[in-house]
């Protein structure tokens, strides 16, 4: 059965295309998006507003509170689940977003790891104390503890959850390298939007500007007191977000937090095309042009 990738830089109209297709033909969206996962990061993350999402509902949307996060694995995990509950509708499900790593993975697939386990992590953080899990790993996995920071929460817990949920080390996962890619099951219709770098630079420009007006600041502060946050939280590190955040703790002025936002964001722009155009295997579109993208969905729909 068929399903559909359609990815692009940041800031070029990737959604647009989407809901003019789900107009047209029997689509569902999921969103590709490693921010929009998360609940009340909306505006930063440039997330279709409440009417668009009311109309045009994308699945992994406000999935996940910001006190937790979301990995490549519960992407993929939940995608192959949301796949099937659309085929079983007669629909298409249509993949929609910026985050390469998160289509890379699904359609080369990743290894077979198990979701979070909420209950042991937070075992876990209670005795996180001089570098307490750091030896528990040490002991249970030398060779994966030597590559990780002794304060690199983020990985050493997962490498713990990992071992308690399979009996396995990570090490052991990784040097098995069993991967399921997504081609296996399903005939991947791929759609990426390469356009000129001025166009997508000025359309960058202009959303900063939008989301700025919008109340970014606003949203940022609700989100730092309403959360806790570590320091290598992937939003914490998110275009927008990061600099938003610095502005407020007051290691920027605003002309700082606004050119290092521009920056950051052309440079994401910068680093998603060269994937695109290092991907081959892909039909390439321009900005708004639907044509090519429809005559192919309809071939996709053929297939259901």
């Amino acid at each position: 059965k068929p399903i559909v990738f359609l990815f692009g830089p940041t800031a070029s109209g990737k959604t647009d295309l989407a809901v003019q297709l789900v107009d047209k033909f029997p689509i569902e969206i999921i969103s590709v998006d490693s921010v929009m996962v998360y609940k009340d990061c909306d505006i930063g993350s440039a997330k279709p507003d409440v009417n668009i999402l009311k109309k045009y509902p994308h699945h992994l949307i406000d999935m996940v509170s910001p006190n937790e996060i979301f990995t490549v694995a519960e992407f993929c995990k939940f995608s192959k689940k949301i796949i099937k509950k659309i085929h079983n509708k007669d629909k298409l499900p249509l993949f929609v977003g910026g985050s390469m790593m998160y289509f890379k993975s699904l359609y080369e697939g990743i290894h077979n790891l198990p979701l979070r386990d909420e209950i042991y992590r937070k075992e876990l953080k209670k005795i996180n104390y001089n570098d307490r899990l750091y030896s528990l790993l040490n002991e249970i996995d030398p060779a994966y503890a030597a590559k990780l920071n002794k304060n690199d929460e983020v990985r050493i817990i997962r490498a713990l959850e990992i071992h308690k949920n399979t009996g396995k080390t990570y090490s052991q996962i990784l040097k098995e390298n069993i991967k399921v890619p997504i081609t296996d099951e399903y005939e991947v219709f791929q759609f990426g939007i390469i356009d000129k770098r001025s166009l997508i630079h000025e359309r960058i420009k202009q959303r900063l500007d939008n989301i700025i007006l919008m109340g970014l600041e606003d949203e940022a502060k609700k989100i730092l007191e309403k959360y806790d946050m570590k320091d290598d939280h992937p939003i914490r590190k998110s275009v927008n977000y990061k600099q938003i955040f610095d502005f407020i703790e007051g290691k920027d002025d605003f002309d700082s937090f606004k050119n290092k936002a521009l920056f950051a964001t052309r440079q994401l722009a910068k680093k998603q095309d060269t994937w695109l155009r290092s991907w081959k295997m892909f039909t390439k579109i321009k900005i708004n042009e639907s044509t090519k993208l429809e005559n192919n969905i309809k071939k996709a729909l053929s297939l259901l």
